[in-house]
């Protein structure tokens, strides 16, 4: 494949994270819509945010590791047709209970999408090119955010919540077509049965790299789950100036992502602990920063990038240590970061409502607090582990 068609599968990879990503986070930015449709309270439905991510991380590698043994490109685009489905099926859904059926569906497939996604990303892609490319796949769920849940947003309020699900699927229509036309037919990687791809999960610094995406996406969305309320509840804007704001958050996660693939090039794991030390301080800070609505939205912004910095050291270290002492196990470890990142997401979205309920919005970034020292903690012990790796 020549160099045009290479950037154009790059581009598609981007393409397929960014779907995802609106169609995960979208929910995010419109869950006051939701409820008022369903005439549901709104911390009822922030438990979709919970399911979803529950059953995501629950199903990923329990398809993953069953499936092994397909074609690779079979599958993807086998699993492509059932998100397509299974977000019409949200778009239409004329329930809470229909909504909530079409969500879980979406969830036992989107994993093993993006496992299958990143694993032709590192197969296709030249080794000293690799941490770029993984990164800006990662930035597609940052440009989701960016493009997409304000889009999703304002065609929300413009139309309703349903046509931002149409907004989707047509786009998965396009991203399936290119799928089909860029993605290779070989299957890329040695298989072996379900107990041998589990021995990864042994590993001990697989492990440290399994507690840090838990905790950092627990930090992530302990404010996150209701980052719209925080911008107009507790911040005083309007909901005109929302979506002008949700779109800065998301450019700051596309710079983050940059930063990662940055940091990701020469030995990641030894400045891990700087980024969560300023994770820790910036989470600390939110606190006294919402109460003014500059100093909040500022603060907001560096935790959008601070916690989006880890992920492309931690994705690269588990495909790299799969790849020299469990290579049975690659697409396993190419899901991992979609696994416990909904792990991660359910503590932090029920750590988010949990607040909400007791006390009020004011105090989540003290919880995040919580979150960003575990992170701290096992990178150290990760840094350790891994010195003699960058020898």
């Amino acid at each position: 494949m020549n160099a045009k068609h290479s950037r154009l599968r790059t581009l598609t990879f981007i393409l397929v994270a960014f779907m995802l990503g609106c169609n995960e986070f979208m929910v995010v930015g419109i869950l006051s819509d939701i409820a008022k449709s369903y005439h549901a309270s709104l911390s009822s439905i922030g438990i979709l945010v919970t399911a979803f991510a529950l059953v995501y991380a629950i199903s990923t590698p329990i398809l993953t590791t069953l499936t092994s043994h397909w074609n690779r490109r079979t599958l993807l685009l086998l699993l492509m047709g059932i998100f397509f489905a299974s977000n019409t099926l949200t778009a239409l859904a004329p329930s809470l209970g229909w909504l909530f059926a079409a969500r879980i569906m979406t969830a036992l497939v989107a994993g093993t999408i993006i496992t299958m996604i990143n694993l032709f990303a590192s197969i296709v892609t030249p080794f000293d090119k690799r941490p770029m490319v993984m990164a800006w796949v990662g930035a597609g769920f940052s440009i989701a955010s960016v493009v997409g849940v304000p889009i999703g947003s304002a065609i929300a309020a413009w139309l309703s919540w349903h046509a931002s699900f149409w907004m989707v699927s047509g786009l998965t229509v396009i991203v399936f077509g290119l799928l089909v036309w860029l993605i290779p037919s070989e299957k890329p990687e040695a298989t072996g049965s379900v107990i041998e791809q589990l021995q990864l999960l042994k590993d001990h610094k697989v492990l440290m790299g399994i507690g840090i995406t838990i905790a950092v996406m627990g930090v992530q969305y302990t404010f996150y789950t209701y980052i719209r309320t925080i911008i107009t509840s507790v911040l005083g804007y309007n909901i005109s100036t929302l979506n002008w704001l949700l779109f800065m958050l998301g450019v700051m996660s596309i710079i983050g992502n940059q930063i990662a693939g940055m940091i990701a090039k020469n030995n990641g794991f030894k400045k891990l602990p700087i980024v969560f030390s300023l994770l820790i301080i910036a989470c600390l800070s939110l606190g006294v920063a919402l109460q003014n609505k500059y100093t909040g939205i500022l603060v907001l912004a560096i935790l959008c990038t601070l916690t989006i910095i880890y992920g492309t050291t931690i994705q690269l270290g588990f495909m790299d240590e799969a790849a020299k002492n469990y290579p049975q196990s690659l697409a396993l470890a190419t899901s991992l970061i979609s696994i416990f990142s909904n792990v991660g997401i359910s503590l932090g979205s029920f750590s988010a409502s949990t607040t909400v309920r007791f006390f009020n919005l004011n105090y989540v970034g003290y919880v995040s607090a919580i979150y960003a020292v575990i992170a701290l903690l096992i990178s150290l012990k990760l840094r350790k582990a891994t010195r003699n790796d960058f020898k």
